[in-house]
């Protein structure tokens, strides 16, 4: 594969970085692994057998350092200069608060020690003092903007003063009028949302008894009575509950998007209080760690001082209420130890990068070609003149005078037609329940090349079937669960963590925070007091419990876990190894589960070191996983269970679909590799003809070597590679990597963590030019939906969380085929072709601008003045060119028949130069027959000159909007209805600019309507014979 790509390491930095020392033999030591960096990775199979001395030597590693000097600065080394000052002036100025630890006293606001933030809520960009300047930075900030206010300001100075004063602002004053409602709009909502979270009541615990506080009111210190389904409106720790266990269910959506109910306990010793008011009858208080942006974690203590001994207590995330949830059962009582800005719902709260999309940077290009086209005509006018005189005033002159070469309103039209693509693919019923929350970028669903995406919930359905359990000497399937139940009879104590028990005889009763009881197929009912909860995390990838057996006292250490967590924990064993990989080429996601019996000494000792631990105010993470891995060695294995994940609805058909568009799928997962490539087999991810080659585990940079070098012989076969072999690639070979991966149909990378699904992701933006798009249902997919160009989220079982941080959300996986296939068609098709029509309108006035003034001894004076510039990009043009967002070159249905279509649109043919250079070659010949046709046939009035010219001028402009239109629409008619009755009717009231008795005359009529044909009839003629004798791809099929 791409035998032409030689392979260099890539060495970041000058240091040394230490290698992954490897069990297995390598090509190359630890002390040659500098040779390396001169040796290219072998073009064929023979070079294996050689000695190392046939490596012919090539350069050294391509370095990449910054230039400097003037050429770097004039380039942009100023702006990366001035942000840096700029950054460091902020930071100075505005240096924010050290965070620290706290001690918080039990219903004391006063005791604090510092100040701490107000607990609002505020989301408005701007005050009333910085609403107006702040909306006008950010957009004088963009070139388009920014040229336009130069322009207009430019015609206070009498000498460069062309026309009236309000054909330039009015233009201007409309856009900014536009975009400040707008932003006016959104401000007051965001104030009455603010406004209305704020003053949400809650009842506060004072000496005096219940008092009602605003939320903004409330004081760390503070101890807040939160009802069932009210907000909890602060952080805090967990002290009081109604519910008789101590503990509590929250919401936890609109925090971490997670669905399911998070289970909370209050501090043992405030719940134990005989009665409210005891609270006050108490002196303690709690230690909490300095605010953090970790959801998941929390280490503080509260201590008892008024108790003999004093009471300690360890706390952590299970005793904490955070702000933006939701009490889901009972009424808490909770102290608070963090407000405002400091709670973890803000802490964690960013502002989403705004993503600009290609179309975009291109038209953007475009517009600066435009301006300095119009330099060059000023420039080329002024030398005509022969330079004479005040030849600077003359050139700036011609400047403003040609500034309708860059038009005003593309960007609205741009903006408005973003919306209406948005709004269009809400409401497609085929696509129910889409929602776009970045309305700027839906023509980046025309452009994709790479889409990255989740396995779990996203091709698969997230719903666990049970379909295998193997006991080691044994295995059972869904066909054979009668047999399951006499094994549960003489082994029951092994089900504390089975979860499918229910449905084979053995039933959950009852289940606390204390105990729990269960009931065999026998009828027995046995209970066990849960002594310890170890919970699961994604480092450990493993929970346990230890329970006590009531009849019988015998304590028993429970764990289960990912296959690769328990592996190395519990005894040796024959079989385990074996039928994970059995399981997973059957697609099977494998859950192993351990025991260890525990004597009442070791419990106890077990129980010591993890209660000191628990207290630790340093370190206590670490102190704690080091007393449980204590516990966690040589446990007997029980069982390893199997479970299906069904792929979800019409998964294969959309993954061909989008194959045979010439999008290249990135599966990214945490799944075992076995199991990454069973999914893969049977979503249709790999084609019947495709080979897969498993890429090796490497560890050295040796051995990344030597198998690039077999990976780079492979032709047309998906890549299957772990996050531990990614990483070492990347380390030493990042370029060359990513080069040979792309070229690859399909990529699945198992064993992947959500840091490298955005690395992965960025790599692709860094390595190539083309669009990504990621998508994925959990919170684990939020950065790489971030990174990516394109960001969609489904809506699963996982929450919503992907789907609220996403550009656009879906319910099902299917429908991005649509999404992509029609609507990202659509959006970049549409939005191209109003662009440039847009430019169109610009550059064929600035053509008969510069053939009047050419004539007429390089005056500098407007050929239309006052309304007429005024009228002729709004009123009399803007409906026709703006209904070109309703049109379509092929029906929806044969954009879904044949996804070949799309292959098209990634390479940008709609909107190029090419494309753009044919607008600028028919603007000036529409502009010159325009403008020389009115100047022969005028009689002797320049009056005439301009009616005919100007009448002329809108025909041409319409009759250019029915040349470009494919499909058409009644809107459209209506559009261009309505614009010629609008002009027809203004006519007889610019008596300024027409002679009324003049263009009611038949001469007046033929005279407009030569000039128009002569203008239009060859383009309908060269559109004629070109979709007769090369049409394009679409016509073809529609034919």
């Amino acid at each position: 594969m791409a035998d032409s790509i030689p392979l260099y390491p890539v060495r970041k930095n000058s240091k040394r970085i230490p290698l992954y020392h490897s069990a297995k033999l390598s090509r190359y030591s630890e002390d040659d692994s500098s040779n390396l960096d001169e040796m290219p990775l072998m073009m064929s199979e023979e070079g294996f057998e050689n000695e190392e001395s046939d490596y012919q030597a090539l350069p050294r590693t391509r370095l990449n350092r910054r230039p400097r000097g003037l050429g770097w600065f004039l380039m942009g080394g100023w702006r990366m200069l001035c942000g840096s000052c700029c950054d460091c002036l902020a930071r100075t100025c505005w240096r924010k608060k050290e965070l620290k630890a706290r001690s918080v006293w039990l219903g004391c606001p006063e005791k604090c020690e510092e100040k701490h933030p107000r607990n609002a809520i505020k989301n408005q960009k701007y005050n009333f003092i910085t609403f107006v300047p702040g909306v006008l930075y950010q957009q004088f900030k963009f070139f388009l903007n920014l040229y336009f206010l130069v322009v207009a300001l430019s015609q206070f100075v009498p000498s460069m003063s062309i026309g009236y004063l309000y054909t330039y602002w009015a233009p201007l004053v409309f856009v900014l009028s536009v975009t400040m409602v707008r932003e006016a709009v959104d401000e007051v909502r965001r104030f009455q949302r603010d406004k209305e979270m704020n003053g949400q009541l809650y009842e506060k615990l004072t000496v005096r008894g219940k008092v009602q506080v605003k939320s903004s009111d409330i004081q760390v210190g503070d101890m807040i009575i939160v009802e069932k389904n009210q907000r909890i409106p602060a952080d805090m720790i967990f002290l009081r509950t109604s519910e008789k266990n101590g503990s509590c269910f929250i919401r936890t959506d609109q925090l971490d998007g997670e669905t399911d109910w998070k289970l909370k306990i209050a501090v043992v010793c405030t719940q134990r209080l005989a009665a409210v008011g005891d609270l006050f009858s108490i002196r303690a208080f709690v230690h909490a760690q300095k605010p953090q942006l970790d959801i998941h974690s929390f280490e503080g203590n509260f201590t008892r001082e008024d108790s003999d001994p004093q009471i300690h207590e360890s706390l952590n995330i299970e005793n904490t209420l955070w702000a933006s949830t939701v009490v889901a059962s009972g009424t808490v009582i909770g102290l608070v130890i963090y407000t405002g800005k400091e709670t973890r719902s803000v802490l964690n709260t960013s502002s989403a990068k705004n993503k600009v999309g290609l179309l975009d940077l291109e038209l953007n290009r475009l517009t600066k070609a435009l301006f300095l086209a119009q330099v060059v005509l000023a420039f080329v006018m002024v030398a005509l003149q022969g330079f004479v005189g005040q030849w600077f005033r003359n050139l700036c002159r011609f400047i403003v005078l040609f500034s309708s070469i860059i038009p005003i309103s593309l960007r609205v039209n741009l903006d408005m037609g973003k919306t209406a693509y948005a709004w269009m693919i809400m409401k497609d019923e085929n696509i129910p329940g889409t929602v776009v929350r970045t309305s700027t970028i839906p023509e980046e669903l025309g452009r994709l090349v790479y889409l990255l995406t989740d396995k779990t919930g996203t091709l698969t359905q997230n719903e666990m079937i049970f379909k295998r359990l193997h006991l080691g000497t044994v295995s059972y399937g869904t066909d054979t669960m009668d047999e399951i139940q006499s094994h549960i009879i003489q082994s029951y104590a092994q089900v504390a963590l089975v979860r499918w028990t229910d449905s084979v005889g053995l039933t959950l009763v009852n289940r606390d925070l204390a105990s729990l009881q269960l009931r065999t197929p026998s009828g027995q009912t046995l209970t066990f007091h849960i002594l310890q909860i170890f919970p699961f995390t994604s480092e450990s990838k493993r929970m346990g419990i230890i329970v006590r057996e009531e009849a019988t006292g015998d304590i028993t250490f429970y764990m289960k876990g990912a296959d690769v967590a328990m592996a190395t924990i519990v005894q040796y064993n024959d079989w385990l190894d074996e039928e994970c990989g059995n399981m997973a080429r059957e697609g099977l996601r494998t859950l192993v589960v351990a025991k260890k019996s525990l004597s009442e000494e070791q419990y106890q000792d077990f129980e010591s070191r993890y209660s000191q631990a628990k207290l630790s105010v340093h370190d206590r993470s670490l102190k704690v996983a080091a007393v449980v891995e204590s516990l966690e060695r040589e446990l007997e294995l029980l069982c390893l269970t199997g479970v299906e994940d069904q792929l979800q609805a019409d998964v294969r058909p959309t993954l061909e679909l989008l194959r045979n568009a010439g999008i290249k799928i990135w599966m990214l997962t945490g799944d075992k590799l076995e199991t990454a490539t069973c999914i893969a087999k049977s979503s249709h991810l790999v084609s019947r003809s495709q080979d897969i080659h498993v890429f090796k585990p490497v560890s050295s940079r040796g051995e990344a070597h030597l198998e690039l070098n077999a990976f780079r012989r492979k032709h047309d076969c998906v890549l299957v590679i772990s996050g531990d072999s990614l990483e070492v690639c990347l380390r030493y070979y990042e370029h060359e990597f990513v080069e040979l991966a792309c070229q690859c149909p399909a990529v699945v990378c198992c064993r992947c963590s959500p840091t490298q699904k955005a690395q992965i992701v960025t790599l692709l933006k860094q390595h190539t030019s083309n669009r990504t798009c990621a998508i994925g249902d959990g919170g684990n997919d939020v950065s790489m939906i971030q990174a990516a160009d394109c960001g969609i989220g489904i809506e699963g079982k996982e929450g919503k969380q992907a789907s609220l941080a996403a550009d656009f959300s879906i319910t099902q996986f299917k429908h991005i085929g649509r999404l992509l296939m029609v609507h990202g068609r659509n959006s970049y098709k549409r939005s191209a072709a109003l662009g440039q029509f847009v430019m169109h309108r610009g550059m064929i006035i600035s053509a008969m601008q510069a053939v009047f003034s050419s004539i007429f001894y390089f005056a500098s004076i407007p050929l239309y003045q006052g309304f007429l510039t005024v009228g002729y990009s709004t009123l009399y043009t803007m409906f026709p060119v703006f209904s070109l967002v309703l049109d379509q070159d092929v029906q929806p249905e044969m954009a879904l028949l044949y996804p070949e279509l799309y292959k098209d649109l990634t390479k940008g043919r709609s909107l190029s130069f090419k494309t753009f250079l044919i607008w600028v070659f028919i603007s000036i010949y529409q502009g010159g027959v325009l403008m020389y046709g009115a100047l022969v046939l005028f009689e002797s009035e320049f009056l005439h000159v301009v009616a005919i010219s100007f009448t002329a001028l809108i025909l041409t402009e319409l009759l250019m909007v029915a040349l470009t239109v494919r499909t058409w629409h009644w809107l459209m008619v209506l559009a261009q209805g309505l614009s010629l009755l609008f002009y027809v009717c203004s006519l007889f009231f610019l008596n300024e600019y027409f002679d009324l008795p003049f263009i009611t005359t038949w001469v007046f009529v033929w005279k407009v309507l030569a000039i128009t044909l002569l203008s239009c009839l060859p383009l309908y003629i060269i559109k004629y014979l070109k979709r007769k004798f090369s049409p394009p791809s679409y016509s073809k099929l529609s034919s």
